[in-house]
């Protein structure tokens, strides 16, 4: 037997603890590198989430749109491709989200899979999730009824968008073939994007907006002579949509800033349309490629907050002449207000420009309203406070077309003037002044003739 001694093998148990420690310190350590790597990566894909579902209804189409698809995976979505009628469909679980964005490109479908159903998709767009939408003329009842939660109205199905002037010569003789101009575009260029003088192919359902809906936007209308109904049928009743009421493409920015967008042609997304030359039958101009690519990819980026998304990164309020604000204002206090704005657009947070960013100073109604000058994204004012004590607040509430709604608020106390503050002799007040030592001047005077005045006293004959 061989007896080793004790400092042997202490030394000994003490490079293997050391070897396992230097062991579990890499381990960690390439943990926590490969962690902060991926939130880092996450961060900088964007803005909004990148999770989205595209469900379809057949799989041919991830082949019939695939520049489409390509474009939304060059900009580092995450697609999961799942057919409509998938028993496995879901968008929740446990309580929370599956997926930050929602594409349907299967009009056609009568009922959705698993648990989605037109509520869950409407619960989606409510807690901020962002849709895509294409239909065609043979749409089904689920996406009418989305749209129609959403201020559109849908044709029925089996309708088409006709116009008799404005078709493509490829048209197969129905004149369902829209040539849409760029100029019945909406005049939003953070939406539509800079409005080129390509043409736009369009076939396939025809849809209104809700009057009263203050929310839904028209993206693409029909020209006057276009019009929506069953191409195979006489026309024995007033069309659903006529003339420039007849929408090719709606969007909505809910209060929530969830956005969602309704396309009538699932065609108008696939390759067949983006590369195809557009040539109207009755000009006989033809373009050698249509704008349908460019818009598709400008709606993708608005729609899934690639690009339209303000928010606040800081604010700041003082006195003029200070640098922190003080416990309380008081009333006709010079006031220095700045907010910093950020927009995240190609793929980065960067400073907002804008000239109509306004402040209001409010405690019930508006005291003092001011436009902001801007400066890298930071907007700043100075004013004077009212001469009214009371609880106010700054308020910043900018909502433009195509920016998501932005809401700031800020609230602070005014309070009176402190006695040591007042101003010691108003000049408003010198005539009671003078009355009152003219008052005190007459009764010293009117004492002193009484204290040193003295009657003659008659004396008394005997």
């Amino acid at each position: 037997m061989v007896f080793c001694p004790a400092e042997t093998i202490t030394w000994s148990h003490r490079c293997k603890n050391t070897k396992k420690n230097m062991f579990s310190s890499i381990i960690l350590t390439s943990f926590v590198f490969f962690l902060c790597m991926t939130l880092s990566l996450q961060q900088n894909s964007g803005f909004g989430g990148r999770r989205t579902l595209v469900l379809v209804d057949s799989w041919s189409l991830r082949e019939t749109h695939s520049i489409f698809f390509k474009m939304l995976r060059d900009r580092h979505f995450e697609i999961t491709f799942k057919t409509a009628d998938d028993s496995s469909l879901a968008l929740t679980k446990y309580g929370e989200f599956l997926y930050d964005n929602l594409i349907i490109f299967s009009p056609s479908v009568e009922e959705f899979g698993g648990s989605i159903d037109v509520a869950a998709i409407t619960n989606f767009i409510d807690n901020g999730g962002n849709v895509l939408v294409a239909a065609s003329s043979s749409i089904g009842d689920p996406l009418r009824e989305i749209a129609t939660e959403c201020g559109v109205e849908f044709d029925e199905e089996k309708t088409a968008v006709i116009d008799h002037l404005n078709y493509d010569v490829s048209d197969g003789g129905k004149h369902t073939l829209i040539v849409a101009d760029s100029s019945n575009l909406l005049d939003a260029p953070m939406i539509v994007g800079k409005k080129s003088t390509d043409p736009l192919l369009f076939q396939g359902v025809g849809m209104i907006a809700d009057s009263e809906n203050p929310l839904v936007l028209n993206v693409l209308h029909g020209s006057s002579t276009a019009y929506s109904f069953n191409p195979n049928n006489k026309i024995d009743e007033f069309p659903h949509a006529v003339g420039k009421n007849t929408l090719l493409i709606a969007a909505l920015q809910a209060r929530n800033n969830a956005r969602v967008v309704f396309v009538g042609s699932l065609d108008f997304f696939s390759d067949q349309f983006f590369t195809a030359p557009v040539q109207k039958a009755s000009d006989g101009v033809r373009v050698e490629k249509s704008g349908n690519q460019e818009l598709a990819g400008n709606l993708a980026e608005w729609v899934l907050k690639m690009k339209g998304v303000l928010r606040v990164r800081k604010v700041s309020h003082h006195i003029s002449g200070k640098t922190t604000p003080p416990p309380a204002y008081t009333i006709l206090d010079d006031v220095e207000y700045s907010i910093e704005i950020e927009e995240y657009a190609n793929g980065k947070w960067q400073p907002f420009e804008a000239e109509n960013v306004q402040l209001e100073f409010v405690r019930i109604d508006p005291f003092i309203c001011h436009t902001l000058q801007g400066k890298d994204g930071i907007f700043s004012t100075r004013f004077k406070l009212p001469d009214v004590y009371g609880v106010y607040q700054f308020r910043i509430d900018f909502n433009r077309m195509g920016f998501t709604h932005l809401f700031s608020l800020t609230q602070v106390s005014v309070r009176p003037l402190e006695h040591t503050q007042y101003e010691r002799f108003i000049p408003s007040a010198y005539p009671y002044y003078v009355s009152a030592f003219s008052m005190m001047f007459g009764v010293f005077l009117l004492s002193l003739v009484f204290l040193h005045y003295k009657e003659d006293v008659k004396e008394k004959d005997e």
